[in-house]
């Protein structure tokens, strides 16, 4: 049985986590339902059985809607510009550098 003193860890030795908001699983979630919409396309093109097409075709049916709808709340919430790129590329370079700062961490 580990004593008290043991037990305890001082600040330095707990490690740090980089903190993930909402804005970093928004865009994980959009880039992976964007992946998911290219993967269903190339299945389909790919399956010669029509239930099996069908069946794709209703999943990328999904997985489209599932995109529109992460893209218009990160729209609505001002995580994603799509209708302005230069300020999209400001945004994608603060994004950037707090990428870089987590990192030096």
């Amino acid at each position: 049985m580990p004593k008290k003193s043991e037990e305890k860890t001082t600040k330095d030795e707990q490690k740090e986590f980089p903190v993930i908001d909402d804005l970093a699983i928004a865009t994980d979630f959009l880039v992976t339902a964007k992946a998911a919409v290219r993967n269903l396309a190339v299945a389909i093109t790919e399956t010669a059985t029509p239930s099996v097409k069908k069946l794709l075709r209703s999943e990328s049916d999904n997985a489209i809607d599932t995109h529109d709808k992460i893209a218009q709340y990160m729209i609505k919430n001002e995580m994603y510009h799509a209708y302005d790129v230069e300020e999209q590329i400001e945004h994608d370079l603060i994004k950037a550098d707090n990428a870089i700062e987590l990192v030096k961490n």
